[in-house]
This record gives C-alpha cells, structure tokens and sequence, in this order.
C-alpha cells in the first residue's frame, strides 16, 4: 500500500474548529478474517488498515458496538493525536442529560483518550425525561463547555428537529450526518441545515444497496474521467462542499476512496448526477421521522 497520503482538505464548522472533508466510516465494517476474531480484534484490524491507507477521519457511535476496536487501532498506530479527528455518536439509550455525560466518559475509555474531536447524537429520539429531545442537545453542548469535546452535533436530524432543538438552546449543532447520495440527495435537510450554518456530513454516500455504482449516467461519466463509479459519487460529494465517510474492508478499495483530489466534475456532470434524485423512494435507510430502526 502506498505510504504517500492525499492532503484531504479540511472544512471550518461553525464553532471554528475543522473537519476533514473525507472521513472512513466503521459501521458493519467485516474483513476477510477468521470468524474466531472479536468484534474489537475485527475492528481494529480494519481501522488500522484504514489509518495505513492514509484516512485521519474515523467515524464510530455507541451504536456500533465497536469503538474499543477503533482504540486499539488508533493506540497501535502510533499516529499523534493532533494528526486524528474522531467522531462517535450517542447511542439510543443514552439520551437522559445524565447519561449524555456517563456515555460520553465510557466512549473516552473505550477509545483511550482524552477528549473527542465531534460527538453526535446519534437519531431525534425523545427521551422519559422530557418528551423530547432539546435537553439531550443541552448537556451536548455543556461536553464542549467542560472542554473535553471540540465540537457538537447532530445525526439524522429533519428540518423540524434542528429547529426544536435551536429554538430550546440557542445553539445551533456544528454538523448533521444524515443519509445522502444521488439517489437521494435530502434536499429538505440539506437547505435547512445550510441555513443555520451547520456543516452537512452524508451517511450511505454510496447508497447501501449499490445501485448509484450501476447507474447509466455515474457509469458514462466515470468512463469520461478514468475514475470508477464509487470515485465520481465522492468527487459529487465533495464538490457540493459535503463531509463524507466512505467505508471499506478492503485495503484497494479504501485508496481508491481516496484518490479523488486530482480531477473535477464539470458543472453539467454535478448536474446530472444531481437529477439522479428520487426523492423519498430513494431513500435506503431509516427514516428518522419513524426511527427506531437499524442504526446508520
């Protein structure tokens, strides 16, 4: 694998701290590895991949199940941790203001460290405590105040959420993670989090079910540049000014996720791509306004 690591740039979120704009995502994450392996031995095998590749940007959640894995990962690679921007999320269970903080110390211990660069509540579940989910945001933003969290925000938010949740505190979340890709671009959550100034981050960039890859008009297109159709979909992505956190086991398939700093889509391509949208059926994971459901 070649030692040479692509300069990722990086987006400024609203609270001034930055996010590189390309991430690796560790959801279900399964490499070719005996099935005697343990989640965290299995993890940590692909992360660490992941981090030789080149990645600097690991997104985990309590969700996953799988952040001890992504520490014994980031502890063997001997990387800085200045050099590291690691994002978890708050599982569903955890949305008391109480258990904001408990759930937040056992994700420092799971990962060893000290403090985490972005932490998210993970879906708009309203909590016993009080029927929604505002007070869940409060004590998220009181983590950053005690100085161990960079920055806050949200994950599968509606335009109806974040501004429950703006008009509750104030505070508006620095990032929302939510699923987009060409076959669902979620254009509702996109303009509604662009007008409070909160950074977009897609989830399923690719689309689960793998359809965007097989698509006559990504497929025309990657042919014109050279490139395959995971790298056209990112490229999308990051010319629309998204983070992204692209996943993979397999170590060729992660550095051609990140070789897509060296060519542009034109106008019309962006274009598109961009009326690839089905709007709702496009839609392949949980739908947030009817969650729960399978965590994303």
């Amino acid at each position: 694998m070649s030692t040479t690591r692509p300069h990722i740039p990086r987006i400024t979120l609203s609270d001034g701290t930055t996010i590189p704009q390309l991430g690796f995502g560790t959801l279900r994450v399964q490499p070719d590895r005996e099935q005697s392996a343990t989640n965290a031995e299995i993890t940590a095998q692909v992360v660490g991949l992941a981090l030789e590749a080149g990645y600097r940007h690991i997104d985990t959640a309590q969700n996953y199940g799988n952040e001890q894995g992504v520490g014994q990962a980031i502890a063997a690679s001997g990387i800085p941790r200045d050099e590291l921007y690691i994002t978890s999320k708050l599982g569903d269970h955890n949305h008391r203001p109480d258990d904001v903080l408990r759930s937040f110390e056992q994700t420092l211990e799971r990962l060893g460290l000290d403090y985490l660069d972005l932490f998210l509540i993970h879906w708009p579940l309203p909590t016993q405590y009080d029927g929604d989910y505002a007070s869940t945001w409060k004590a998220m933003t009181e983590l950053v105040a005690q100085g161990r969290l960079r920055s806050a925000g949200v994950s599968n938010f509606q335009p109806a959420h974040l501004e429950r949740i703006v008009a509750a505190t104030g505070v508006a979340p620095t990032v929302n993670q939510f699923e987009l890709h060409p076959y669902f671009t979620n254009e509702a959550a996109r303009a509604a989090s662009a007008r409070l100034g909160i950074a977009i981050e897609a989830h399923s960039p690719l689309g689960h079910d793998g359809k965007p890859l097989e698509d006559a008009t990504i497929t025309r297109i990657a042919s014109a540049h050279g490139k395959t159709t995971a790298q056209i979909i990112l490229r999308w992505h990051l010319q629309r000014g998204h983070v992204v956190i692209p996943k993979s086991a397999r170590p060729a398939r992660m550095a051609e996720n990140l070789a897509v700093f060296d060519f542009e889509l034109t106008a019309e391509e962006i274009a598109s791509i961009d009326a690839l949208d089905r709007a709702a059926s496009g839609r392949v994971g949980p739908d947030p306004d009817t969650y729960p459901g399978q965590p994303d």
